[in-house]
């Protein structure tokens, strides 16, 4: 494991630990403002194992305070995405019935791998992000969404489109390939072109970083941790103050605060970008 001198003496950002219920009700009590879009819709994109459909069950779990699997993940190092169809993932609000959903949604892709006919094709991710993906469309590697497949939708209404792109990494994995970096900056510069606001999360900052697994509090200090975001930043181009990282649920059988906290300051992003960007169009 690390020595001292792999920490830094300050955390270079805050976080407020134990103080989680702050973030939790702006979560809680968030609504959108327009009419014709009932869920800010969140994309996630990035390598196959980068932890996407864990973060989704990990975010599920903090809301409703116990844990819970809406997403299928699997806890492999398998080469292959565990994702292969595109489904959106609503979050249930407390118990009763009829069901309650939050107003923010989240979209799983396939990963994206180095050869160009394996992982998610980077035009299916482009077309999710303007809406003209079907919910439960089967993604093929070797070819994108053709306009006259069933799984197209022609006239994507302003609630299937994508309002917030995050690409999720992992903090344990080897360095990411640059054929895969640069599938991760052609759908960014793509998001761009369409306005889309787009961050990052971190995953398994606990695996990569021996003083962030002793404590969970260390991640801000943890050089490991800052230089893995500076790398990635600088490769894919999103700004640091756009990229968050978090530990997702995996061993744990009860829920923790902080891991909460640093999911909670992730997920508030997500929503104050997206929702910036439905009141702008």
């Amino acid at each position: 494991m690390e020595s001292s001198t792999s920490v830094l003496s300050e955390p270079w950002r805050n976080v407020s630990w134990g103080n989680k219920e702050v973030d939790l009700q702006y979560v809680q009590e968030y609504q959108t403002e327009r009419d014709d879009i009932k869920h800010l819709r969140i994309l996630l994109h990035g390598p196959v194992g980068a932890g996407k459909s864990s973060f989704i069950n990990s975010v599920s779990s903090v809301l409703r305070g116990r844990m819970t699997i809406p997403a299928l993940a699997s806890n492999t190092t398998s080469d292959r995405s565990f994702t292969t169809k595109y489904e959106t993932h609503k979050i249930r609000k407390g118990k009763g019935n009829p069901q309650t959903f939050y107003p923010f949604v989240f979209n799983d892709v396939m990963g994206l791998e180095t050869g160009s006919g394996s992982g998610a094709h980077p035009e299916d991710i482009k077309l999710a992000m303007k809406g003209h993906v079907r919910e439960k469309y089967k993604f093929s590697p070797a070819s994108s969404l053709s306009s006259d497949d069933p799984g197209y939708n022609p006239e994507p209404s302003a609630d299937d489109k994508v309002h917030v792109l995050v690409c999720v990494i992992s903090a344990n994995s080897a360095e990411t390939k640059n054929p895969v970096l640069q599938k991760m900056a052609a759908i960014r510069e793509a998001a761009s072109n369409l306005g889309i606001p787009q961050m990052a999360i971190i995953t398994n900052i606990d695996g990569a970083c021996g003083e962030t697994e002793k404590d969970l509090k260390n991640v801000y200090k943890s050089k490991h941790v800052k230089k893995k975001m500076n790398d990635f930043s600088a490769a894919v181009g999103i700004p640091m103050n756009c990229i968050f990282p978090v530990k997702n649920y995996s061993e744990e059988i009860d829920i923790n605060d902080d891991v909460d906290s640093l999911i909670l300051s992730a997920l508030r992003r997500m929503i104050d970008f997206g929702d910036d960007f439905i009141n702008k169009i």
